[in-house]
């Protein structure tokens, strides 16, 4: 992600919207004829963070009940957690590394990427990481190839690492409570070709791979909404220019109405029955709140960025990116999740 799960700050996966480009749009300016130094030791110091968080929040997947045990012995468990991190680590590198690597390409200032360690409330153990941008990325074409590198980069690491994961599953009853992952129809197109037809009140229960990249898919889905400075907004606008302004305005105000989707789905039954008891704390209520809060990041991103998208140079987009955008967008669709996260 080129600024993701950055939600604290810019969300999981986007990238800042500028780059630092020379006059003529193929470089950074030196105005000494230097090129600017090279950090990396905060970036180094976030990933080892990162790292600890994400095998910490893979033990506490791989043993629930660990979280019971003192801390010194979660701390040795920490090794365990290696067939959730190590996937789902090598699914976010290789999506910042895509911008990156595409940047540099374009000859675009970029940093290494900051990783956001969140253990505990993150379910992934991370934030995603940002990318830092300087000044405006003129081309168009260089702005869908920054912009769609990291997404169509991490689903190729995402996809294989799914199957694996699936395959090693189980379908098993559902039972009467537990969790329920987001369903898209990337993701049921690919439980339906590992199992086949999954019965009535079953479900299939994910090992650590899996669900690490069930977690790539939603990483993706969340840095393709083509709206402010995400990737998908990055996408959007290399492929529809300045009108992709008023597109935004449009899906960025729809993500209130899956917020009103899941409200109505999941407290409306209760409130006509009159259970007010089994309402949840609306504030723990994620599956109602979920939309609503990347509504209103996506709003900050916009504050802090613009309401519209830095514009590029006049140029078309050459053929082979117009079809790059379509499909990066097109797998948005594939990747969509209404619900991201559920409780039955």
């Amino acid at each position: 992600m080129s600024a993701d799960p950055g939600s604290e700050g810019p969300p999981p996966g986007a990238e800042r919207p500028d780059a630092l480009e020379g006059p003529d749009g193929e470089g950074p300016p030196s105005g000494d004829g230097q090129a600017p130094p090279f950090r990396w030791k905060a970036n180094a110091v976030l990933f080892v963070a990162t790292v600890v968080s994400v095998f910490l929040t893979g033990a506490l997947y791989v043993s629930p009940r660990l979280a019971d045990e003192p801390w010194p012995v979660i701390l040795r468990a920490i090794p365990t957690g290696w067939p959730f991190a190590v996937p789902l680590l090598a699914i976010l590198l290789t999506h910042e590394f895509g911008h990156y690597i595409a940047a540099r390409v374009h000859r675009v200032d970029a940093s290494l990427p900051y990783f956001i360690p969140l253990p505990i409330f993150s379910p992934f153990g991370t934030m995603g990481a940002v990318i830092a941008m300087r000044g405006r990325i003129r081309s168009r074409d260089a702005l869908l190839d920054i912009g769609a590198s990291g997404p169509l980069a991490g689903l190729c690491v995402a996809v294989p690492v799914l199957l694996v994961g699936l395959w090693g599953s189980v379908v098993a009853p559902s039972g009467e409570h537990g969790i329920l992952e987001g369903q898209c129809l990337l993701y049921v197109g690919l439980k339906r070709l590992v199992f086949g037809p999954i019965p009535e009140g079953y479900d299939v229960f994910l090992e650590p791979m899996a669900f690490a990249g069930w977690a790539g898919l939603f990483v993706t889905m969340l840095n393709l909404v083509a709206v402010a400075q995400l990737d998908g907004g990055h996408i959007a606008y290399a492929l529809f220019g300045r009108r992709q302004d008023r597109y935004a305005r449009f899906l960025h105000g729809s993500l209130f109405l899956a917020f009103g989707y899941n409200l109505v789905r999941f407290v409306g039954p209760l409130v006509i029955r009159r259970q007010w008891s089994a309402i949840p704390p609306v504030l723990l209520n994620v599956q109602v709140l979920f939309w609503l809060i990347w509504y209103l990041v996506i709003l900050v991103i916009m504050r802090v960025g613009g309401a519209g998208h830095p514009p590029t140079e006049p140029g078309p987009l050459s053929p082979v990116r117009k079809g790059l955008a379509v499909l990066s967008l097109v797998l948005f669709v594939l990747l969509f999740m209404p619900t991201p996260m559920s409780a039955y």
